[in-house]
């Protein structure tokens, strides 16, 4: 079998890719990506000479390349997007663009190629924010109710690959995924952003009161999840997939990651909201468990564990990252803490 990753460089696109060979040796992969900031493909080094693994450069919004690297493909695994709700704000038409446009762009292509499966990647950000005290979840028949430039372009490309399905015919699936964390993150994210932040001796930003709250889902329980769609999901269906069942804020989160690093609080740094922060997100992931099986392997705890085990192993991969473009960023998003 052939698939397509777009945005196999980055962080969830190259965990996929290691994934997959793995447990699929036998299959080759083309991966496109375009290597923007958050992509890296030191990511990959330990496939690099891989021959079942081939790398293009080139943006999903190209419509000649990407009928060229459509040729052949079996499954397209759609990862490629821009996905930093604060980068969002600052600039959201390059989100529109890669987003919606570049979507669209993959879309006609698989049509083109008549694709066996389109699975697109997607947030649980596009149902919008719940209050502190609902006690609801997010679930696929949730309706869409995006509140950052970065979730409605998501929303808009969620759209776009289910009107494919019902108005062409394209055999597609959707997962609205909660906050991935593990190998490989770009800094930029609260928990790599943290714990880079300790190794380094400096205090962790925390937006507002810190109480906003978020599922949490491993990375790699993240591609268990995309693996068994692929092979058992259903054409034309949407699942939301999560790694908790109970609700954790932002602050506990850090006050874990400090536990596991024996630092205190006094490492915590409260800093200016930002704007449109949506206060509570919730995701009800029963349907992909009681219909494919999944379930996370281990427990938060213990993929925290092992994520700031990888960090603390992994210094030269990461402090790289921390200069340059990713200073600047930092200078401005947090007025140089």
């Amino acid at each position: 079998m052939k698939l397509l990753v777009t945005g196999g460089a980055g962080f969830i696109g190259s965990n996929f890719i290691h994934y997959w060979l793995k447990n699929n040796p036998q299959d080759f992969i083309v991966n496109l990506d375009k290597l923007t900031y958050a992509g890296n493909l030191e990511n990959l080094k330990k496939i690099k000479d891989n021959p079942n693994c081939r790398f293009v450069k080139g943006d999903i919004c190209d419509g000649k390349l990407v009928d060229e690297v459509m040729d052949g493909i079996d499954i397209v695994v759609h990862f490629a997007a821009e996905s930093h709700v604060d980068r969002s704000i600052k600039s959201p038409s390059i989100f529109i663009k890669t987003n919606i446009i570049g979507t669209q762009v993959l879309l006609e292509g698989a049509l083109k190629r008549k694709v066996k499966r389109f699975h697109h990647i997607s947030t649980d950000e596009v149902f919008g924010s719940l209050n502190l005290d609902d006690l609801s979840k997010f679930d696929e028949r949730t309706p869409y109710n995006p509140r950052s430039p970065y979730s409605a372009s998501k929303a808009g490309s969620d759209h776009l690959v289910m009107s494919y399905f019902y108005t062409y015919g394209l055999p597609v699936t959707i997962s609205n995924c909660s906050n991935n964390f593990g190998p490989f993150q770009y800094p930029e994210k609260l928990i790599p952003l943290a714990i880079t932040n300790i190794l380094e001796g400096k205090t962790i930003p925390i937006y507002g009161d810190g109480l906003y709250v978020r599922d949490w889902l491993y990375v790699e329980d993240h591609c268990r999840a995309i693996d068994l769609i692929l092979s058992s999901g259903k054409i034309g269906e949407t699942y939301c997939v999560g790694g908790l069942t109970e609700d954790i804020s932002n602050l506990d989160v850090i006050t874990k990651i400090l536990e596991i690093m024996g630092k205190n609080k006094d490492c915590l740094e409260f800093v200016k909201d930002r704007m449109g922060h949506d206060r509570k997100y919730a995701i009800n992931w029963s349907k992909i468990k009681q219909e494919l099986g999944f379930i996370p392997e281990h427990d938060f705890t213990h993929w925290l564990e092992q994520t700031v085990k990888w960090y603390e192993e992994n210094e030269t991969w990461w402090k790289r990252l921390k200069q340059d473009e990713f200073s600047n960023y930092y200078k401005e998003q947090y007025n140089d803490l």
